[in-house]
């Protein structure tokens, strides 16, 4: 528990060969004083001590009669409770204060026990003699006091300001400061690994952009959901200044800039950014590679920054480059309107925009992947472990930035992602929160086990089958296992699916899939739920593919448009041949293992429990045999 506070508080050196000692930065009593208010017995202190060789000024340990003597002559017992607790307080503010590199949760932290030792100095005033109400509740203080002036609702003083920009330029990673640097740039596009950040600093730039040049801000995202993702980020960064942010939009002031200006607004637009043709700013369009209908909504959100004082900020994980983005990417669209003598080449590979560049059409494109975030400072990742956990082609894709060519796939990426939905909006009847999230209406599962060959994910996927003949099928949630033993997963699968009204599971019944099944099969096990034994071969493939491209070319099949890894799942399947030659069948990855589409699989589990005709009602249990 407190080995962080020794190695900061102690500067170890020998006072002779072989035996260390302690030089310490602060008295050894004090530091005796404070284990013992917090649990430690006298005997444990001296043995502690002894084991991190701190030694007294004859060069010798401290013996538990001394650390005895301590407790009694300075009545440690007799302190009051107001007072150790201002001892732990301190000792852990000292220690967030003493970090060089510090995380926005230390940031936190480090607020909140400042707040506590105010707290406690109220406390204190109070208690001393003359103390009064006043000296506990600031409202009563201020009420005492006479009319003062209400304080400004979203609004920054010049000190909040010029913490905030600290607490953020100080936090930065090395390609995060090149994105500040390139703040304005009339245009950027970046193109970046999964989980680096970024949604994090745009949010953060955008805020401290609108407190300084009170420019309005725009989020554009493809769903409610992601965009309000922007919206918690900023509430939580105001928070560190002790500003409490409100409203949607978000109008905010501050005293860097006239008060007779108008706010900076705020707006947080998912799907229905379409309507938003009247708002003009800065905008953000968050994951752009991955949102239907790119052109027209591209329309819209550029409309928003006409005039050359807004900035336009694209940032995204690649996705394919049949998507209409793309050319946007590589200038192609650019040069479609143009004569071939006025057209421009462009180089969007790594080598030239890893440390970002402004193109012949005045854009400034990025290109930070897995690895140079890792060499950026980002010590997020642990690189070898993505590696073994991806196929070759999900991890380029996901991490370095690589496009997918989905020409030879057996699923279309812009069929998939015309599957998406803004399901906070559209889906009135599903509440993720709640305890039962989909009430009592039957959903359907599937379940795709992990591989004892291969290593790769299992995956659960929870569906509302259609309500009527010819209907859509919905997935209401997702999730990826890894790791775990057979009898884990069915416990797992058994908790997830507790909280709905599940009348059919399809399990993937080979290798450890056979152990899952057998478990969940069980009379008892799974009451009112149909468990269906799916054991592969290449006609049930087949079957399972074709079923599911019929559903998803008539677009009855609809997720939550912040479910990429499903997309990226069903992308990766591709027809190719059998090792004998003779055969067509489906495989993921580069690597040409089954599970490495197990999302996709898993939802397939489910789709094939409707008849190949989507006409007739569902089986009512399903066992396909090879």
């Amino acid at each position: 528990m407190i080995r962080a506070a020794w190695s900061a508080a102690m500067t170890q050196h020998s006072t002779q060969p072989g035996a260390p000692s302690v030089l310490w930065q602060f008295d050894p009593r004090r530091h005796a004083r404070s284990l013992y208010w917090r649990g430690w017995g006298v005997t444990q202190i001296a043995d502690e001590f002894a084991l991190h060789g701190v030694v007294n000024d004859k060069g010798g340990p401290f013996p538990r009669a001394t650390i005895e003597s301590w407790r009694q002559r300075d009545r440690w017992d007799e302190a009051p409770s107001i007072r150790k607790i201002e001892d732990g307080l301190e000792i852990r503010l000292l220690t967030l204060i003493a970090k060089e590199k510090k995380t926005g949760a230390d940031y936190v932290e480090m607020d909140a026990l400042s707040r506590q030792v105010e707290s406690l100095a109220k406390v204190r005033r109070y208690s001393e003699p003359g103390g009064h109400a006043g000296d506990l509740n600031d409202k009563v203080a201020n009420r005492n006091a006479g009319p003062r002036k209400k304080a400004k609702k979203n609004h920054f003083t010049a000190d909040q300001a010029a913490e905030l920009k600290r607490i953020f330029l100080d936090g930065l990673y090395d390609y995060q400061h090149r994105w500040w640097q390139a703040k304005d740039q009339r245009t950027r596009m970046i193109l970046k690994s999964r989980q680096i950040g970024a949604t994090y600093y745009f949010a953060f730039e955008a805020l401290i952009d609108a407190i300084e040049t009170g420019r309005n801000q725009i989020f554009l995202s493809a769903s409610k959901a992601q965009a309000h993702q922007f919206r918690s980020y900023i509430v939580s960064f105001a928070k560190l200044v002790g500003v409490a942010l409100t409203g949607d939009p978000m109008l905010i002031t501050s005293d860097l800039r006239p008060e007779e200006e108008a706010a900076a607004e705020l707006h947080f637009l998912g799907t229905n950014f379409r309507t938003a043709q009247g708002r003009h700013g800065n905008f953000y369009f968050d994951e752009f590679f991955w949102v239907h209908s790119f052109e027209e909504l591209n329309k819209v959100a550029s409309g928003m920054a006409t005039h050359k004082k807004w900035r336009k900020t694209y940032f995204s994980t690649p996705s394919t480059i049949a998507h209409p983005a793309y050319p946007y990417w590589t200038g192609e669209r650019r040069n479609r309107r143009r004569k071939k003598e006025d057209q421009i080449k462009i180089d969007v590979s790594h080598a030239a925009l890893a440390i970002g560049m402004v193109g012949p059409d005045r854009v400034w494109r990025n290109i930070v992947n897995v690895r140079d975030a890792e060499a950026g400072g980002c010590d997020l990742f642990d690189i070898a472990e993505l590696e073994e956990e991806y196929a070759p082609d999900e991890f380029a894709n996901l991490f370095m930035c690589d496009f997918v060519d989905d020409s030879m796939s057996a699923f279309k990426f812009n069929d998939m992602i015309a599957c998406g939905r803004d399901s906070l909006v559209e889906w009135t009847d599903f509440d993720p929160e709640a305890e039962r999230p989909y009430g009592y209406r039957s959903v359907w599962a599937g379940y795709d086990p992990q591989s004892s060959e291969t290593g790769d994910n299992a995956a659960l996927v929870i569906c509302a089958p259609p309500l009527e003949i010819g209907g859509e099928f919905r997935v209401l949630e997702r999730h990826q296992l890894r790791g775990l033993d057979f009898e884990q997963q069915a416990e797992f699968i058994k908790a997830v699916l507790s909280r709905y009204n599940c009348t059919y599971l399809g399990i993937d019944a080979q290798g450890v899939g056979a152990g899952v099944y057998q478990l969940l099969a069980k009379v008892g096990a799974m009451p009112g739920c149909t468990v269906a034994k799916i054991e592969y071969s290449l006609e049930v493939k087949a079957q399972m593919i074709m079923k599911a491209q019929n559903i998803i070319r008539r677009g009855r099949l609809q997720i939550d448009l912040g479910m990429l890894d499903i997309v990226s799942a069903f992308v990766s399947i591709k027809k190719t041949l059998t090792t004998t030659g003779r055969n067509v069948t489906f495989k993921a990855g580069r690597g040409g293992e089954d599970g490495h589409a197990d999302l996709a699989w898993a939802t397939m589990h489910i789709l094939m429990n409707e008849p190949l005709d989507g006409k007739e009602k569902p089986k009512g249990q399903m066992e396909i045999m090879e």
